[in-house]
């Protein structure tokens, strides 16, 4: 926004000059008139984009409010000083002062973090129903400088209040001392009020900004995959399945099942009413025409009754047939016919297999959206909705995938720290002194590259001289826990790293399988601070070999049939991978707990906000 005000304001102060050009060499007194009026009328434009370039775009009709971050602009407002503007934001903290002759206010509207100081005069607003944490303003007012010795450069004096939402300072929750993160769980919908939320939501904005940027500008095409699925990727069984039957089963709750003797009395009054078809249809071929009319004028009913008590007889059945009023197949298993889809469904751990039919027609393209895990965890690496970027690469190989990965992780940490280094700077103070330069530390150099093979001789070897892991069973085959991987990247290679090539048995059915026949091309990105922040693989194009792995790992190939059809119809080499969004907020922000990184966390028991 900044620079198209300054190239708009450039071309209109051209148009002026050239207008007074035109006016100094003109000699015919209309004509100078008519220019007259243009530079007066120029001018005047000139004047307002000035006076309006701050306003938030979709803030005119209101208030032409002027956001904070705007105000303190690149020079801390000081070229402001003397303008009248509008401000508003939620009050973070209030006091009063010269016997309550008027309130300093340090307003924040949640678009950098820096508070603006706000004074308000007692014939503006009474103090008293301003001062408290969490009242929302709008006021309207002058910037004046700020005293000396003052933490801003510049002040609001305040005019006119525009808008007062009160809040009741004994119920507030959100006080102004320190909350624990712990707590501010239990406040989902305030604490993003909270400067520490505050920020993580800014740097969360400009990472997933900085994702959407990379891609486009690498030439991927954003695929929305569905979040609804028949197909588990991960192949880990833990999903959360989609169900409409439960509401069904609810109404059929409130009915009790009939009884095996009522099943019997209902079919013995079917056969008694077929029997009497049966006798009126042989009625009908009697030669007495009285009898023959007779037949058929009571075939009809007696037809319709029949079909009714059929019906009442498989109703009978089919709820005799359901347990806990859900229907069942005569295995046990549940009826899935009668459900919404007509088969099981689930919300998606992935949005991989679907990437990669697109990848197979467009060539590059990502997913970004949420996915969902029923795992039953509380650990501070876990959350139960998760949001995953997982982009998808035709003709690229396993080296194309890592470079890829290692790209976006260094152009994103680049970004936040462009970006957001106030709020980089605040967490920490707060919670992290690593932060910033374990961020920098990223786009600083390139990253390491090891084999699983070479990570495991690196872990016997640390070992062997006295290196005491929770997990001492180290051996080739395992699947490295955090703890190792931590151990590589801070410790050995003091860097991200990527260890490629793990063991066949401990990776997924798509992944491309080496030529040695124990590996497959795989690979994951281990950062400081978390371990494993992205995992990806070549993916396997052979037809055949697919079809045979999945069938190694009990997942059935024609349940998989769209999937194996890539193979069949045009097969190439492709690569891609998975990075869980929230880890790399978790590394770049230095929080601890994975649930303070996303705006509304689910976890096993919870689903607040």
């Amino acid at each position: 926004r900044q620079a198209s005000f300054a190239m708009a304001l450039r071309v209109d102060e051209f148009i002026l000059k050239d207008l007074e050009t035109q006016l100094a060499a003109c000699t015919v007194d209309d004509k100078k008139v008519e220019l007259g009026k243009k530079i007066a009328a120029k001018q005047e434009d000139i004047a307002d984009r000035k006076a309006n370039h701050l306003v938030s775009p979709y803030s005119k009709s209101l208030y032409s409010r002027v956001a904070i971050k705007a105000l303190f602009g690149d020079d801390e407002g000081v070229s402001l000083i003397g303008q009248k503007i509008v401000v508003g934001g939620w009050v973070k903290t209030g006091r009063t002062a010269d016997k309550g002759a008027f309130a300093f206010l340090e307003l924040n509207d949640g678009t950098c973090s820096a508070n603006l100081q706000t004074l308000v005069k007692k014939e503006v607003q009474e103090p008293d129903t301003i001062k408290q944490s969490g009242v929302c303003i709008v006021v309207q007012g002058e910037v004046r400088a700020a005293p000396e010795g003052a933490k801003q450069k510049v002040e609001v004096h305040a005019e006119k209040v525009l808008h007062l939402g009160t809040c009741d300072a004994g119920l507030y929750p959100i006080a102004k001392a320190k909350l624990s993160l712990e707590f501010l769980r239990e406040k989902i919908h305030l604490r993003v009020r909270t400067n520490t939320i505050a920020a993580i939501q800014r740097v969360r904005n400009c990472l997933a900004f900085a994702t959407h940027r990379f891609f486009q500008e690498s030439g991927f095409q954003y695929v929305h995959t569905p979040i609804i699925t028949a197909s588990d990727c991960e192949g880990a069984g833990e999903m959360f399945q989609i169900t409409t039957l439960l509401s069904a089963a609810d109404a059929a709750a409130k009915n009790k099942p009939p009884t095996p003797e009522e099943i019997a009395e209902l079919k013995a009054a079917a056969s008694a009413q077929g029997s009497a078809v049966a006798d009126i249809k042989k009625a009908g071929k009697e030669e007495d025409e009285a009898a023959k009319a007779k037949s058929k004028e009571d075939l009809k009913p007696a037809l319709d009754e029949l079909k009714a008590r059929k019906t009442k007889v498989e109703e009978a059945e089919a709820s005799a047939a359901q347990v806990g009023g859900i229907g069942r197949l005569a295995d046990g298993t549940i009826d899935y016919s009668k459900d919404f889809f007509g088969q099981p469904v689930s919300m998606t751990v992935s949005g991989q297999l679907q990437a990669e039919i697109y990848a197979c027609a467009m060539t590059s393209v990502y997913t970004f959206g949420p996915t969902f895990r029923a795992e039953n965890s509380h650990t501070t690496r876990h959350l139960s909705e998760f949001w995953m970027i997982e982009p998808e690469i035709a003709f690229a190989d396993l080296y194309d995938d890592m470079q890829c990965a290692e790209d976006y992780v260094r152009f994103c940490c680049k970004c936040v720290l462009e970006e957001c280094m106030d709020d980089l700077s605040m967490l920490s103070k707060m919670y992290d002194p690593e932060c910033i330069a374990r961020t920098q530390a990223v786009v600083a150099e390139p990253f390491g590259r090891c084999s699983y093979t070479e990570a495991i001789e690196i872990l016997l070897k640390s070992v062997a001289e006295g290196k005491v892991f929770v997990d001492m069973d180290i051996s080739w085959g395992m699947d490295l826990g955090s703890e190792h991987e931590r151990y590589l990247c801070e410790v050995v290679f003091k860097k991200p790293v990527i260890c490629y090539n793990y063991p066949k048995a401990i990776k997924a059915f798509y992944m491309r399988g080496n030529e040695d026949g124990k590996t497959v091309a795989s690979m994951d990105v281990l950062v400081p601070g978390v371990g494993e922040l992205i995992g990806g693989s070549q993916r396997e194009e052979r037809y055949d070999v697919l079809v045979e792995r999945m069938k190694e790992v009990g997942i059935d190939p024609v349940q998989y049939e769209w999937y194996t059809d890539l193979r069949k119809y045009g097969t190439c080499v492709h690569s891609g991978f998975g990075l869980g969004f929230e880890r790399l907020i978790l590394f770049t922000t230095g929080i601890d707990n994975i649930r303070d990184v996303i705006p509304f966390p689910r976890w096993p028991g919870n689903a607040r906000g």
